[in-house]
């Protein structure tokens, strides 16, 4: 399970990187040059079960009563706790 939270850092091209950040780093773009800058923390809150961000790409609905929605990587729901069926390709 992860426990390091993941942020969006952006340089002021508009270059955006997705990562686990610490305090005090100054984290540099390796294609511009420029410094990057949090902008915000990537859902789910750490620690959680899945590695995958909330994105329409990455999510799935549970397919209970409560029709949550859950990443695609988990293999049992966070909500009802029920075994998730395989993924559709």
């Amino acid at each position: 399970m992860p426990a390091r939270q993941k942020y969006r850092l952006r340089a002021r091209s508009d270059r955006e990187v997705i990562r686990e950040v610490e305090p005090g780093v100054r984290y540099i773009d390796g294609e511009s040059g420029e410094e990057l800058r949090v902008v915000g923390a990537v859902l789910p809150l750490a620690p959680s079960p899945s590695e995958l961000p909330y994105s329409v790409e990455n999510l799935r609905l549970c397919g209970c009563s409560l029709e949550q929605l859950v990443q695609k990587d988990l293999n049992d729901c966070p909500h009802c706790g029920r075994r998730l069926p395989a993924v559709e390709r």
